[in-house]
């Protein structure tokens, strides 16, 4: 039997957080995604969602029938998350935030633009928090310039700036740290993973600290979650695995290898949120590294003893 994990935000603060328990690896669906990201999965659907962002597609996958479905965009889609009082979803697509519903076959509807001035930028990771609310960032297509910034899109159609500066960004995700509620997010391009005291119920953040730089043996913090005991799980873009760490330390407590470099993002999902499904990107790699690389651009998942949290709708 596996064990009952604590609720986010129980841990008092100083608590030991225990080291995660991983079974093999294995392939969920190999598509060779140029950039795989944006994996979700949907409890109403008792499926897993996620993005080809430089392939223009969205891809759905159902374990119960092995069932693929693939929908196909004229310009970037990056990040998705389902509605809670309608279908379909809220998505960034190349120049904001949109709402898209699979089922009607129709073109995805833009809800606010707003870097009308920053025409070398794309959207790129982001999530809703527990009020509903989406939380994306932006970055220079290039992975150059530091255009890139940190949203917040509510479902009254306010949208808000809330830092700025990054050439790649990538997160959001929030945890209980003992010292508060926190939401973490990373500046790929530098390797640094950034932690922010989060108000929820206003839905700001605040006093931004550098939580963890990462070493280039690492690769670079690309896209993450956090389970139930509010410990995060972070890809590694360049590093060949998924790393599990303490919200408040940031100390190393497990490590998922994986048969790829270019690993971008993770979720937790399966009927009993305790599978982490984790994509890759393909994209960049030279013909030698493809030929040892064959999986590049799969869709993964691997088994854990670690309680996952439901991804949070958009309250629009």
């Amino acid at each position: 039997m596996r064990p009952l994990l604590d609720t986010p935000f129980s841990s008092p603060e100083g608590a030991a957080r225990s080291a995660p328990i991983t079974g093999a690896v294995r392939c969920v669906i190999a598509l060779g995604n140029a950039l795989g990201e944006g994996v979700l999965w949907s409890v109403r659907e008792q499926a897993v969602y996620w993005v080809d962002i430089l392939g223009r597609e969205l891809h759905r996958w159902d374990p119960a029938t092995g069932a693929h479905q693939r929908w196909t965009f004229d310009e970037e889609i990056s990040a998705i998350a389902e509605r809670a009082h309608a279908h379909g979803f809220i998505v960034t697509l190349r120049r904001g935030f949109a709402l898209f519903d699979p089922a009607t076959d129709m073109a995805p509807r833009y809800l606010h633009q707003p870097e009308p001035d920053r025409a070398g930028n794309r959207f790129n990771d982001g999530k809703c928090d527990a009020q509903g609310r989406f939380w994306a960032g932006s970055m220079d297509f290039a992975c150059e310039a530091p255009t890139g910034a940190l949203y917040r899109y509510d479902p009254d159609g306010s949208c808000t700036r809330h830092d700025d500066g990054f050439a790649v960004t990538n997160g959001p995700t929030w945890s209980g740290t003992g010292q508060g509620a926190a939401m973490f997010f990373n500046a790929t391009i530098e390797g640094n993973t950034y932690r922010y005291d989060s108000n929820l119920a206003a839905g700001t953040v605040s006093n931004k600290t550098l939580w963890k730089h990462w070493l280039p043996e690492d690769g670079l913090p690309d896209g993450m979650t956090t389970d139930a005991q509010g410990r995060l799980w972070i890809a590694h873009w360049g590093g060949w695995c998924v790393t599990c760490h303490d919200p408040v330390t940031a100390a190393e407590l497990g490590r998922v290898r994986l048969p790829v470099s270019q690993v971008t993002t993770c979720a937790f999902g399966g009927a009993d949120l305790r599978t982490l499904f984790i994509s890759s990107a393909r994209v960049g790699l030279t013909p030698e590294q493809l030929a040892a690389e064959p999986l590049a651009g799969a869709l993964f998942a691997v088994d854990t003893d670690s309680l996952g949290l439901p991804a949070h709708p958009f309250g629009g």
